[in-house]
């Protein structure tokens, strides 16, 4: 295999990224100075030797622990649970959360063979036992083994006395009707609020 081929078979497993995609990326790197696709080559190579999961959350961090459970105006008694590091950022870019963050490295998908040992749950359960947790939203993504994880999770913690709690789904801000999925607008009507 060439080392062009190679680079677009590299390319092409990251997430989001087909074929004809990887072989744009591969061609513009060809195209740029050494020094650039150096800089590039060193910052991968960093973070494959710096960032690791956080101790305490999962998050993906270079201090452990991560700079929110080191973080003392956080509150301790809420955790956020995400399925994935990235989505730590976008709550926290989107919101006022406060709390402190679970990552669960994934989601149920028994069809692709992860289970909950797969998943960061025993962390979870043991966190909510030993700390003070009053409660835990559960931030799943609203696909099919989203909301599977998220109803895993609330029978696991339903005997431990902690408030489980679920982002709220609906109709998005300036979207259509006829655009919005069933599912989404079945959830809309469930959760619907009263007026005045």
């Amino acid at each position: 295999m060439s080392a062009i081929e190679e680079l677009v078979t590299e390319l092409a497993r990251l997430p989001g990224i087909g074929r004809k995609t990887a072989q744009r990326l591969a061609f513009h790197l060809l195209q740029q100075p050494p020094e650039q696709v150096a800089r590039l080559t060193d910052a991968l190579v960093r973070v494959a030797e710096r960032v690791r999961p956080c101790e305490e959350c999962g998050s993906l961090t270079e201090e452990q622990p991560c700079a929110i459970c080191r973080d003392p105006r956080r509150d301790p008694a809420t955790i956020c649970v995400v399925e994935e590091p990235g989505s730590v950022g976008v709550v926290e870019r989107a919101t006022e959360f406060r709390g402190r963050y679970h990552v669960l490295g994934g989601r149920l998908s028994p069809l692709d063979g992860i289970g909950p040992e797969s998943l960061r749950m025993d962390r979870l359960v043991r966190r909510v036992q030993e700390g003070d947790v009053r409660e835990v939203i559960l931030a799943t993504n609203p696909s099919m083994e989203g909301e599977v994880t998220a109803t895993y999770i609330q029978q696991l913690l339903g005997g431990l006395g902690v408030r489980v709690t679920r982002l709220a789904r609906g109709l998005p801000m300036g979207g259509d009707l006829e655009f919005v999925d069933g599912v989404t607008l079945s959830h809309a009507l469930t959760a619907r609020q009263e007026l005045g």
